[in-house]
C-alpha cells in the first residue's frame, strides 16, 4: 500500500470514494466512520485559512508587486477566480478530481487520468455524509480552496497585460483540462496514474506548484514581453502590500499543509512544524544570497524568498522531519533567488511576478527532494517496504517531468485556442494607460 498520503487515503476509504481498502491488510475490513469533532474544528479551519491564502494573501502579495496603474487589475483577477472555480467547482470539479468510479490499482485507463461525473452538482453528497471522520462538505470546501489558489498562482506570469475576458476562459478551460486531471492523478487513490507510481505529493508540489508554475512560464512566453521591458524600469509600487501579502500567505499557509493530514493528529503538527522550518531557512537564504550579489537585502527578497520556501516543504511537509525541511529550504531559497535572477535576465523572458522561478523551480526542488528527505536516514517519515530512496527520487522525477510536459503542452493549446477566440492581450494603448482604467474604469489611487 502506498502510505504517502495515508490521511486523505484513510479519508476517501472511509467514504467509499476508494477502491483501496483502509488497512495494511488487504483482507481487513474499513470500519465504520463516525465523526470527529476535532479532526472538523481542525478542517474547518484549514479551510478558512487557505482561501485566506488567495484573499486576501496572494492579492496583495501580487498586487504590490505591480505598478500603481495595475493594482486593481490584479486584485480583480485573483477575487474572480476565487468567485469563478468556486461555482465551477460544485458543477463538476469535485467530481472530475475525486470521483473513482471505474479505477483500479494498477489498472491504466481513462479514469486513471480523470475522475467521472457522479458527483457533479454535488450529488449524492448530504448533511451526514463523511469523508474519514470529517463532514464530505467540508472536504469538498477543503479541496475547492486549491483549486483556488492554482489558477490564481498563474496571473503573477502575465500581470499588466491579459484581457480580463481571456483570464476568465483561460481559468475555466486551464482548470477541467489540466488542473482537475493532474489532482485525479495525484490523489484520488488506487488507480489513480501519478498514486500508481508511487509519487509523493503531501500537499501539491505537482498538483499546484509545478503545475501553475509551468502554466505561467507558458503564457508569459505565448504572450510575449511587457511593453518596455526591460529597458523601462517597472518596480513594484507598494511593498507594503506585498509583504503584508507574503506574512498572510505564510500564516494561511499551515491550512495549506498541515491541513492536508485531514485529521488534527500528529502528522498535521509535524507538517505544521516542517513547514514553518523550510520557510524560515529559505527566507534567511535568498536574503543572504541576495546581500552577497547585490550588495543590500530587501523586503522584495525576503518575501519572495519565504514563499520559495512554503512552496517548496509543501510535497514534503507530510514526509519530511525538521532538518530535512531546513536543508530543503535552504536548497530552495537560493535556487530560486538565481532562477529568478540571474536565469531569468539571462534567458530574457518577461515572467513579471516570477511565477517560474518561485512556482515552478521551488516546486521541482521539493517534489524532488521529497523522495530523499522522507527517508528515515535524513529524519523523515520512512519510504514505502521495499523503496531504496534512488528509486523514490527516480518516481519523483518522472511524475514531475510528466506534470511539466502535460501542462506545459495543453496550456500553450488552450492559451492559442483563446487567442483566436477573443485575443490574450490588450492593446498598446490600454497598456500603456494601465489595466485598472482601460478594463474596469476604477483607479486604485485617487491622487
Amino acid at each position: 500500500m502506498n502510505h504517502h498520503r495515508f490521511p486523505l487515503l484513510r479519508a476517501l476509504s472511509l467514504a467509499g470514494l476508494s477502491t483501496l481498502p483502509l488497512a495494511v491488510g488487504a483482507q481487513e475490513a474499513a470500519p465504520t466512520p463516525t465523526l470527529d469533532t476535532g479532526n472538523t474544528a481542525w478542517m474547518l479551519t484549514s479551510t478558512a485559512l487557505v482561501l485566506f491564502m488567495t484573499i486576501p494573501g496572494l492579492a496583495l502579495f501580487y498586487s504590490g508587486m505591480v505598478r500603481s496603474k495595475n493594482v486593481l487589475s490584479v486584485l480583480m483577477q485573483c477575487f474572480a477566480i476565487t468567485a469563478l472555480v468556486s461555482v465551477l467547482w460544485v458543477v463538476y470539479g469535485y467530481s472530475l478530481a475525486f470521483d473513482t468510479t471505474g479505477m483500479e490499482q494498477g489498472v491504466v485507463n481513462f479514469h486513471s487520468f480523470v475522475g467521472g461525473l457522479s458527483k457533479a452538482f454535488m450529488s449524492g453528497l448530504t448533511r451526514d455524509g463523511l469523508v474519514g471522520t470529517i463532514p464530505e462538505s467540508v472536504f469538498v470546501t477543503f479541496q475547492m480552496t486549491f483549486a483556488i489558489i492554482t489558477p490564481a498562482l498563474i496571473v503573477g506570469a502575465f500581470a499588466e497585460r491579459m484581457k480580463f475576458s481571456a483570464l476568465l476562459l483561460f481559468t475555466t478551460i486551464w482548470l477541467t483540462v489540466v488542473y482537475l486531471p493532474i489532482a485525479h492523478m495525484v490523489w484520488s487513490g488506487n488507480g489513480g496514474l501519478m498514486w500508481d507510481w508511487g509519487v509523493l505529493d503531501f500537499a501539491g508540489g505537482t498538483v499546484v506548484h509545478i503545475n501553475a508554475g509551468i502554466a505561467g512560464f507558458v503564457a508569459c512566453l505565448v504572450m510575449g514581453k511587457r511593453k518596455g521591458f526591460p529597458t523601462t524600469a517597472m518596480p513594484p509600487h507598494n511593498l507594503t502590500y506585498t509583504l503584508i501579502g507574503a506574512s498572510m500567505l505564510w500564516v494561511g499557509w499551515f491550512g495549506f499543509n498541515a491541513g492536508s493530514a485531514v485529521a488534527a493528529d500528529g502528522s498535521a503538527g509535524m507538517a505544521m512544524l516542517t513547514t514553518q522550518v523550510a520557510t524560515a531557512a529559505a527566507a534567511l537564504a535568498w536574503m543572504f544570497a541576495e546581500w552577497l550579489s547585490h550588495g543590500k537585502p530587501s523586503v522584495l527578497g525576503i518575501a519572495s524568498g519565504a514563499v520559495a520556501g512554503l512552496v517548496a516543504v509543501t510535497p514534503a511537509s507530510g514526509t519530511c522531519g525538521p532538518m530535512g525541511a531546513l536543508l530543503l529550504g535552504i536548497i530552495a531559497g537560493v535556487l530560486c533567488f538565481l532562477a529568478s535572477t540571474k536565469l531569468k535576465r539571462a534567458a530574457g523572458y518577461d515572467d513579471s511576478l516570477d511565477v517560474f522561478g518561485v512556482h515552478a523551480v521551488g516546486g521541482l526542488v521539493g517534489a524532488i527532494l521529497t523522495g530523499l528527505f522522507a527517508d528515515v536516514s535524513f529524519g523523515g517519515k520512512g519510504l514505502a517496504e521495499g523503496v531504496t530512496i534512488g528509486a523514490q527520487l527516480w518516481i519523483q522525477i518522472k511524475g514531475s517531468l510528466f506534470t511539466l510536459i502535460y501542462t506545459g503542452v495543453m496550456s500553450f493549446i488552450i492559451l492559442k485556442v483563446i487567442d483566436v477566440l477573443v485575443g490574450l492581450r490588450v492593446s498598446e494603448e490600454e497598456e500603456t494607460e494601465g489595466l485598472d482604467i482601460a478594463l474596469h474604469d476604477e483607479r486604485g489611487y485617487n491622487l
